[in-house]
């Protein structure tokens, strides 16, 4: 256990070493919190330490991601209407991975509150529960339950698990490097132009930018959960063949995860709990709040507060609908139509991919220029067709690797066949595609400016 908590320590030391002092804080009043809860038989008491801890934990999170937005906006708006203040803007980084370790922090210390986990006494092991470095720079966000008796009972590293890790980590690298970054380079060209490109041409781009996310977190969520498995950790999925989703209930139930089971589990139900007594309004108030909030995690900004309120109009309207519409499908017999299905999956994906345009552009300023060049002014396609013949190509293996598991059982695996002529031979081809068709260029995590 202390070689992964100092290999964890210096990870971050390299990244930042003042931020490592920030993570080892929230560390620490963690600790020390969550032991005065365990000493404790007074539940107002627990209460008001869980909620002090809460607050503790949050403080760095809004200093550094909110504060300067605010800050800086303010002083704009005076100075644009002749009033100077006297105070400077601030301007600094966002330390690496704050909003994933303070929702694991955050985690924990409810979950002792409710008496889900013990208490853990070691402060080391606690501190690399926060800090693990395969997860810590964009999740998968873990939980105590499942993380800390690795930990405190750290299994040898094994061949099986070496082998399943390198496996995971060599088709996130393909996904990451040969899919998003490919991908984001055309993406990046559009939208970092958006004025001197067609309606016709944002709307392609728009459409090809769930994809991007997907190979990007999803890749780097492979390569974080087959690095912890080689290290005798197993982490949690994150991603489970999303775009297969037939309702925006179901694709967040396949999306992200790990994000969206802690949002269900600390925000969505204690708040359905509280408006309980509004019976299907509360439901509706509980979900927008629980987006909008997580809407608010991804960016200090207007855009992502209109994707969070999106988010959450889908899932209230088909929520309102759900009963009506499960009588429909009975009646007609439509939960095997094919035809049905699939226009369900396009849809799915056409309202996320909506949403996305906000998550996307700079500023609302520039998302509602997109939606009126979308709309008004379609005109033709760029195609940057090197770019995306590759990209493309190396998305049409992820597809497919994805409805083989999701359809045909994985009748037709190669990366996981039987036959281990067949795996190398698939190994090695996945390994080529990465070195010649890979993006080396630094590109970032898109998931690590949260």
């Amino acid at each position: 256990m202390i070689y992964l908590l100092l290999a964890s320590m210096f990870f971050y030391l390299n990244i930042s070493p003042i931020y490592l002092l920030l993570l080892l804080g929230v560390a620490t009043t963690t600790f020390v919190f969550t032991t005065l809860m365990a000493k404790s038989n007074d539940d107002e008491k627990n209460r008001r330490y869980m909620i002090a801890n809460i607050i503790l934990i949050l403080l760095p999170l809004l200093f550094f991601k909110y504060f300067q937005v605010i800050n800086n906006s303010i002083l704009e708006a005076l100075i644009e209407r002749g009033l100077h203040w006297p105070l400077p803007t601030f301007s600094y980084l966002l330390p690496v991975g704050i909003s994933f370790y303070t929702f694991v922090a955050i985690g924990y210390t409810v979950d002792v509150y409710n008496e889900e986990v013990v208490v853990e006494k070691n402060f080391g092991i606690l501190c690399l529960f926060i800090s693990f470095f395969p997860l810590i720079l964009s999740g998968p966000i873990e939980r105590a339950k499942n993380m800390l008796p690795q930990f405190r009972n750290w299994n040898p590293i094994s061949y099986q698990a070496i082998n399943a890790g390198l496996r995971m980590m060599l088709w996130g690298y393909f996904m990451k490097l040969v899919v998003a970054d490919r991908l984001g380079i055309y993406i990046d060209q559009v939208y970092n132009n958006y004025s001197s490109h067609s309606g016709s041409t944002l709307l392609f781009s728009s459409l090809l930018y769930p994809f991007q996310v997907y190979c990007d977190l999803g890749g780097y969520s492979l390569i974080a959960i087959g690095t912890a498995k080689i290290l005798g950790i197993d982490v949690m999925q994150n991603f489970k063949r999303p775009f297969f989703a037939t309702t925006m209930a179901e694709f967040w139930r396949r999306w992200h995860i790990s994000l969206i089971s802690w949002l269900t589990d600390y925000i969505y139900t204690p708040l359905s709990f509280y408006y309980r007594k509004y019976k299907v309004k509360g439901i509706i108030a509980a979900l927008m709040l629980t987006f909008i909030i997580s809407g608010i995690w991804h960016g200090a900004s207007l855009t992502f507060l209109a994707w969070g309120i999106l988010q959450g109009v889908f899932l209230s309207v088909e929520a309102l609908t759900q009963k009506r519409r499960i009588v429909w499908e009975e009646k007609n017999n439509l939960s095997k139509n094919a035809f049905y299905l699939v226009s369900c999956m396009i849809m799915t994906y056409l309202l996320f991919s909506t949403s996305q345009i906000f998550g996307r552009a700079v500023n609302m300023e520039v998302a509602i220029e997109i939606f009126n060049k979308i709309i008004f002014h379609q005109g033709h396609i760029f195609l940057d067709i090197t770019t995306l013949f590759f990209g493309l190509l190396g998305l049409s293996f992820v597809l497919w690797k994805d409805i083989n598991e999701e359809f045909l059982n994985n009748r037709f695996s190669l990366y996981n066949n039987k036959n281990v002529v067949v795996r190398c031979i698939s190994y090695l081809t996945i390994l080529v595609f990465i070195i010649i068709f890979g993006v080396f260029s630094g590109a970032s995590f898109i998931y690590f400016q949260f």
